[in-house]
């Protein structure tokens, strides 16, 4: 038996999920990490597999935006699928001993995964053989309905991507696809299945159980070491909202941001993004919880240092007067949303001040 980290991250941005991959499979290609699984939640995103059809997307752009989803390509196998709120995603970073070495395998271990956790709810899941993935008895004659999705990236037998079950999975969004191209299946989730919502950590602490069993690993369970806050910093105009961008110093990247500080011992997070409101911009505010937490790395470091961060607002008066912490920041601006989002390198900052704006 062998250790195998079973990291619960909760909310992640697509993008950074891809990056958390990577940082994790190069750390565990040079032996700093175990076995890893990383399960997390995305918001809405359609994301394209190697073989997928673009036609198998049924949505145009404009229903796509208005419904907050974005499409990413990937190098997983598979089609379209669809990632949201409500549905845990499993990313196995594992490097498959010589005995594992079978893609067929590897697949059927995940779906074996997958049907293991589902049994303690009462869900009696099983596999249908043309289609990869995890289903249950659907409604209609021999119309099996999809509750977890498969699509897997090995190189030199070292794993990325993995799957995705439906808990509480609004399953509407699946309507903007066929799903994994398959026209002749459904989809459901936990939460229709039991005619209640789930709880997400309990599904999480199955599948790490289950995925123990299945790749003899010993389990340890993860969370974010560190934890961060963001303060979009929002004024109104007759032209409408105005939000506050900071450019850090050349020796901390240059780049432009919110306010951003991490929490310090004893701290609560409304105290933390107060204090780092007041130490960035000279300003003593209330700080608004915007409701929205994720993870992340921080930096480019092995092994990957993951951060929670949890966002607030600030409003700021128009004759604000904003004082620089100098060893931080060396320029200020105010700028729209639209231009704001364009100049932040961050999806969890462009969130943030969309929220953020949204408030004002």
């Amino acid at each position: 038996m062998h250790r195998l980290a079973v990291w619960q991250l909760g909310r992640v941005e697509y993008a950074d999920g891809l990056r958390l991959q990577k940082l994790f499979g190069d750390a565990r290609a040079r032996d700093l990490v175990p076995d890893s699984l990383l399960l997390l939640e995305h918001p809405p995103v359609l994301t394209l597999g190697r073989g997928a059809k673009r036609q198998n997307i049924v949505a145009d752009a404009a229903q796509l935006s208005a419904q907050g989803v974005d499409i990413f390509e990937t190098d997983r196998g598979g089609d379209v699928t669809y990632h949201g709120p409500g549905q845990v995603v499993g990313y196995p970073i594992f490097r498959l001993p010589p005995d594992r070495h079978d893609v067929r395998r590897y697949v059927r271990d995940l779906e074996e995964g997958m049907i293991r956790a589902l049994r303690p709810f009462g869900i009696v899941a099983q596999r249908v053989a043309k289609w990869p993935g995890v289903w249950v008895a659907g409604g209609g004659v021999n119309r099996p309905e999809k509750i977890g999705a498969i699509g897997v990236h090995l190189s030199r037998w070292q794993t990325s991507h993995g799957f995705a079950l439906n808990v509480n999975t609004d399953l509407s969004h699946f309507g903007l696809i066929v799903p994994c191209g398959i026209s002749d299946g459904g989809v459901t989730s936990m939460e229709r299945q039991l005619s209640r919502p789930v709880d997400i950590a309990a599904v999480e602490r199955e599948l790490g159980r289950s995925f123990g069993e299945v790749f003899d690993g010993d389990v340890e369970i993860h969370r974010p070491a560190m934890r961060t806050i963001s303060v979009a910093g929002v004024r109104s105009e007759p032209g409408g909202a105005r939000v506050l961008l900071l450019r850090r110093v050349p020796n901390r990247g240059a780049f432009w941001q919110i306010v951003t500080g991490r929490l310090e011992p004893g701290e609560s997070p409304s105290e933390a993004a107060a204090r780092e409101l007041l130490e960035e911009t000279g300003q003593s505010l209330p700080v608004v919880p915007l409701g929205y937490r994720h993870a992340f790395a921080l930096g480019d470091e092995l092994p990957p240092v993951v951060v929670e961060e949890e966002a607030f607002a600030a409003a700021f008066s128009g004759g604000a007067d904003v004082r620089l912490n100098e060893a931080e920041h060396d320029a200020f601006c105010w700028l729209t949303v639209e231009e704001a989002t364009a100049k932040l390198p961050f999806e969890g900052l462009r969130r943030a001040v969309r929220l953020a704006a949204a408030q004002q």
